[in-house]
Parts: structure tokens; sequence; C-alpha cells
């Protein structure tokens, strides 16, 4: 017998797998998981070169996954001013006028919505803080921004446009630009005409994110996009390093997506490294509830909510189906009701399924009735939700997301207990750089939500730590290989102070993490 490359000892082993629920050692070797159980059993895979590692008593999990993530993408969306603790207008006019200039830009991310006051979002507001320089300031969704004047004019932009997907250049009643700009399209217009990090400092970047993922006890993550020159950046940062974290990335199919593309998109599922690979294709059925762009049954409080982000809707499923019989699973952001229940009769029009199938997402599900809960796990359609998310809201729904709603539409906030009940697959993520990327808070956060999801009853921390684990690999299709603390499962691995199952969510959400293991490497220790 070859010796193990790592041993742990000293812990309480919380495997999830059900034909041995608890241990106090493991091993791995070659990133696998070899052995499982007590100390005394693991003496034989010890040898002069494997590293022991004593947990004094720490609860082993299996690796935390962060289920939807942007660490690529977001080195761009969190670039500049971080402007989350922004409240109000008054200290966002603070927080610009200090801001760091970028080639002569300010540049600011994670706005709040609410931070307008009701306000429609307008670069008026901004000015007098910015002294005539331009900005580009992400709002915290991710799917909007608000430029300055100053900014518009850079880029050419004097009025109204029109796109091939939903998205929009908001303009005045005269037809002058706001400074709003809403969904992916719009804000592209700006792409040419902002500064941009170095390949080799966003590279550095990466590896700094991924390394402060790891020391939160995540060990893989699924990774929401792959655009511009990510495969590039991936393959040069492995070059010189390892990467902390594991990534499955999912490139986009937007409107308008052609044989030329499918066949890319399809093609593209071949490519990987050592420590990351492309799995599934994203897919976009809205934008999002403050924006104005979630697929609704009836309009929100402003009229909007109507359209789909795919202005025809069928041609969304033509792609879905293309997808799936090449074998492609697929991870659609729906919002909305009508988002959600579109993409769950796209996916129930693809026929029976059988072992191997491709597996179908839906991410987000912000609001969702009742007679579509139960669809999920009769469709095999994994839930993707993010309980972070739940802070940008209120209790009393008096923010910016459940006003638009409306009471009956905001009681129905984040139902993840409700669709756990249902007997849906719910995997967790945090939606980095939208909300922290720190798995403590998501599972803290998935036992006790927030805001206008606070008078639902949160997941239990089974259900919770199910999440990050064993629902995740269910999610991505690795539940043979992944998700929990088995031999030959990949050896992923994370120790934290207190046991999640019994933890309250306040413990849970500053334990200590001593260990994180991905793929069979240690990637984070204290």
């Amino acid at each position: 017998m070859a010796a193990a490359d790592i041993v742990l000892t000293g812990a309480a082993v919380r495997t999830l797998d059900p034909s041995r629920p608890y241990a106090d050692a493991v091993a791995v070797k070659d990133g696998l998981i070899v052995a499982v159980g007590g100390a005394a059993d693991l003496r034989e895979w010890q040898g002069p070169g494997t590293e022991t590692v004593e947990l004094a008593g720490a609860t082993l999990v299996p690796g935390l996954t962060d289920a939807h993530s942007h660490p690529v993408w977001g080195l761009e969306l969190a670039s500049g001013t971080d402007l989350s603790a922004v409240t109000d207008l008054a200290a966002l006019r603070v927080a610009l006028r200090g801001a760091e200039r970028r080639e002569g830009w300010v540049l600011a991310w994670g706005l709040n919505h609410n931070a307008f006051g009701g306000r429609e979002p307008h670069h008026a507001l901004i000015e007098e803080a910015l002294d005539g320089a331009p900005a580009f300031i992400r709002l915290y969704d991710g799917h909007s921004v608000l430029v300055s004047a100053a900014g518009l004019r850079a880029a050419g932009i004097h009025g109204p446009r029109e796109f091939v997907q939903r998205a929009s250049v908001v303009c005045d009643a005269e037809g002058r630009p706001t400074g709003h700009l809403i969904e992916h399209a719009a804000m592209d217009l700006m792409t040419r005409v902002l500064p941009r990090a170095s390949f080799t400092e966003r590279g550095a970047r990466l590896l700094e994110l991924l390394s402060g993922m790891a020391a939160t006890g995540i060990a893989s993550a699924h990774v929401m996009d792959l655009g511009g020159d990510a495969l590039e950046l991936l393959a040069s940062v492995e070059e010189t390093a390892e990467l902390p974290v594991r990534l499955r990335l999912a490139p986009w199919c937007m409107p308008g997506a052609g044989d030329e593309e499918l066949e890319w998109l399809i093609a593209v599922q071949r490519e990987h490294g050592r420590d990351w690979r492309v799995g599934g294709v994203k897919l976009f059925m809205d934008g999002t509830v403050e924006g104005g762009t979630a697929w609704l049954e009836h309009a929100d409080c402003h009229g909007t909510g109507t359209d789909a982000f795919w202005p025809d809707p069928a041609a969304y499923s033509a792609a879905v189906h293309r997808l799936h019989h090449a074998g492609v699973g697929t991870a659609t952001h729906a919002i909305g009701d009508a988002a959600v229940r579109h993409v769950l009769d796209t996916v129930e029009a693809l026929g029976a399924r059988g072992a191997g199938a491709p597996v179908h997402r839906i991410e987000h599900i912000e609001t969702a009735p009742d007679d579509q809960l139960g669809r999920f796990a009769r469709l095999g359609v994994a839930a993707s939700m993010q309980p972070p998310h739940t802070a940008y809201t209120r209790a009393d729904h008096s923010d910016e997301w459940s006003k638009r709603l409306g009471p009956e539409r905001a009681a129905r906030a984040w139902r993840c207990r409700d669709l756990r009940d249902a007997g849906a697959v719910l995997a967790l993520g945090s939606d980095w750089p939208i909300a922290s990327y720190d798995a403590r808070r998501v599972l803290a956060t998935a036992l006790a939500p927030r805001g206008a999801a606070a008078g639902h009853g949160g997941l239990t921390g089974l259900m919770a730590l199910e999440g990050c684990t064993t629902h995740a690999a269910l999610a991505a299709g690795e539940s043979t290989t992944a998700g929990r603390i088995a031999v030959g499962y990949r050896a992923d691995l994370t120790a934290l102070g207190v046991d999640p199952v019994k933890a309250p969510a306040d413990e849970i959400a500053d334990a200590p993490v001593p260990l994180t293991i991905s793929s069979g490497r240690i990637t984070h220790r204290t």
C-alpha cells in the first residue's frame, strides 16, 4: 500500500456519506480520498512522506462550493472604489469625492439601489461630487450602471439605442440619457473607453481573490461566465501557480446566438486546465427586479417587467434543446415568476431524461409562486440560490426590490426552505461580487434569511451544508465524484471551528477556518 500524501486526524468528520456519516480521520492521495475512518485505522496510510495534520477537534466537512460566483469577470466588475457600505446620496457623494482616479476616470462598484432614496438614478445626482470627471458606477446587481455626463460623452452616448437583447439607455422626456444604463448590451457601450487593468495585474488579482475565498473554506466554485480572454488568463496563471480554488466555468449564450455560436459553446466544453474546466452554459431569461427587467407574470409598480430578456422566448428554448441534445447542461438566470415558469416549461418539453443526462438549473429564483415549487424536483431541475442577496432588502418591504414587486410577490422572497421541502436540489452560492464570497456568510444567511425573506423559515444546518456540498455537486452533475467525504471522491475538504449543522448562524458567520483542501492540495491553513 502506497503512503498517503496527507492524513487528517483529530477531527469530528461529517462525511455526508450515508454509508458512514461520521469519522475521526481522513487520508488523501493523488487528489482523492483514499481512506475514511478512525485514527487507528489510518495509521497504515502514514509513511515518511506523509503530512499529518492534527485538527484538534475541528469539524471536517466536504470542501465548500460556491455554486454561483464570478471570480474572473468579477475582476472587472469589482474595479475601483467599493460602494457597498453606502446607504444614501450624501454618503455616495462623499465617497465619490474621495475616490481614486484611474486614467482620469472614477470607477466604482457595489452601489445599493436603495441609496437613491426612491429617486430614479440620474447623473445629475452625483455631478457635483465629480468635478467634471468621467465616472462609471456599477450598481450592486451587476446589471446596471450610472455614468456621469462626461462618461456618456466619452462613449458617444447621446440618446436611446436599440438592442438585440433586452437592454436600455434610459433617457428623460426630451430623449437625453440619464446615465442609467440597464443590462449588458447597454453597459457594453462603455467598454471601449474605460480603463482596464493589465493582463498581468488581473492574473495577480485572481490569485489573491481565490486565496481569500479559500480562507473562508471554499474549495471549488461554479463560475457563471467565461468571456473575453478568460481562457488565456487561466492558462497563464497556471503556468506559474496553482489555483487555490477549483473552477468550473459556464460561458454565456445570449439572444441572437446562431448555429456558429452554439457550436462553439458545445466545442468549448472540452477546454480545461489543472484546476479549472468549462462545464455547462449560462443563459439569461430576465434581468433584475430593481432594474425593471425581471420577467414577471404581471407588471411591477412602474409598469415594467413583462418582457423576457430574450425578445423571442422560443429562441431561448430552442437553444436549450440544442445544448441538451449535445450533452451540455445549462444554468439560466431567472429571477421573476414568468422567467422561472418559462425555464421549467422549456426543460419539461425536453421529455424524459435518463441517467447521465445533462443537468439543467435555474439561478436566483427571487420570487416564485406555490404552483412552481414542486416542478423543480419533478423535472429534475436544480435550484441555485444566493441567500446573502436577502440583505439588500428590508423586512418592512420599504426597499426598492419589495416596492417594485408589491406585497404579494415580495412575500415570496427567496423561498429556499420551501424549495427544499418540495424536494428540490438546492445549491447555494454568493454571486460575488454582488455579495461577499465568504462561504460562512452563505451558510449563516441560509439559516437566518434577512430582509424581505426574514419571515420565511431558514434552512436547517444540515440543509445549508448540503447546499454547499452534496447539492452543489448534484447541480454540477458531479454527485459521484464530489460533495462528500468518501473513498474515491475528490479530496475537497474544509475544517471549521464550529459544527455547521449544530451551531447558530452568528457563530457560523465568524467561525475559524483552520484548513481548506482543494483537489488534495492544502490551499489554506492557520
